[in-house]
């Protein structure tokens, strides 16, 4: 089941939904939530593996569409929002290492 987290870009101030988890949208509709997310490439691309393996791959990548999702977000430098506990766990499950300080 994918979690979702709210995401805002801190300097235009764009608020986008950070999902993890598997994808169930994507399972069933294929590469269509890649393209209602702007990612049109990534969608189309999908769309076309999908016919050619008669789906096999459209199940794998509902296994790992939200958490590459979520990430590219991370590295177009959008930031989490949300309580400490929820940051954290979507941190662990992105697998998103935090370098604190020491001491």
């Amino acid at each position: 089941m994918a979690t979702v987290i709210q995401m805002t870009h801190p300097q235009t101030g764009i608020v986008k939904k950070g999902i993890y988890g598997f994808s169930w949208t994507t399972l069933f509709f294929g590469g269509f939530p890649a393209i209602f997310r702007g990612e049109i490439v990534i969608g189309l691309v999908v769309l076309v593996i999908n016919l050619l393996t008669f789906g096999v791959a459209g199940f794998i990548w509902a296994f790992i569409y939200n958490k590459q999702y979520t990430l590219r977000l991370v590295e177009q430098g959008y930031q989490f929002n949300g309580g400490e506990a929820e940051i954290a766990a979507a941190r662990t499950k992105l697998g998103i290492i935090t370098v604190g300080a020491a001491g």
